[in-house]
């Protein structure tokens, strides 16, 4: 386990700076917003990843960085480490948490390429991952809001999620939190069921405990080595 979520500061700084820039300047937001039409009309693919990096206002930007802070740090620090190495664990949650933030865009993209009126920015699709990959390795944790198991904080999550796509009554990306989520189950359980299978044992082994023993059983796995 790494010392100092390097990593997640990182983005959180260039996050917050990018967006306070863009705040203050329209133009600027305009450039690094969502826009289907424009990414397919002009091929501004770079839309993508730096919608990511900007917010709608202080309120927007203060929810998606507390999360990243959250469970950035456990990302970084225990889940990918694990997974990939401590050196190649670093880079591969950089790569993750891009990733995250364009393919999340993908299925809105298609939905919404030929509607001019359409604009997203966020980096919601990211956040969303991380706290999935979170609770895959504790499901049994308990949220603090709202108060209940984090596995059913994510069911919930995902059901919420397409409910209110489904519906668009509001101007929230739930699509790209959606997708998100998504994107952070199958990228966590396809590497560690390809690098780690002992680990998936264990994960699902503590799905049927009821409650987490992640921890005491690599402690274990370490001493026998």
């Amino acid at each position: 386990m790494q010392d100092t979520p390097t990593i997640t500061l990182v983005l959180l700084i260039m996050t917050g700076f990018i967006s306070y820039q863009a705040f203050n300047n329209p133009a600027m937001k305009a450039k690094l917003i969502f826009h289907p039409a424009t990414i397919k009309s002009s091929g501004e693919y770079y839309r993508f990843l730096t919608s990511g990096f900007i917010h709608a206002d202080w309120g927007h930007l203060f929810i998606n960085m507390f999360v990243l802070y959250q469970f950035g740090r456990f990302a970084e620090e225990f889940v990918f480490p694990l997974i990939f190495g401590a050196e190649m664990g670093r880079f591969v949650y950089l790569i993750f948490y891009l990733a995250a933030i364009v393919l999340s865009g993908v299925p809105t993209y298609f939905r919404y390429q030929d509607n001019s009126g359409y604009a997203a920015l966020g980096a919601s699709g990211a956040t969303s991952a991380l706290v999935f990959a979170y609770i895959l390795f504790l499901p049994w944790e308990w949220f603090i809001f709202p108060p209940l198991p984090a596995f059913i904080v994510g069911i919930g999550f995902i059901i919420y999620s397409s409910y209110m796509d489904k519906r668009g009554t509001d101007n929230i990306g739930h699509n790209a939190h959606l997708w998100g989520a998504i994107f952070g189950l199958f990228f966590i359980v396809f590497s560690v069921m390809t690098l780690k299978p002992a680990l998936m044992d264990i994960m699902i082994d503590q799905m049927f405990a009821g409650k987490t023993i992640i921890f005491d059983r690599l402690h274990e796995v370490m001493m026998r080595q």
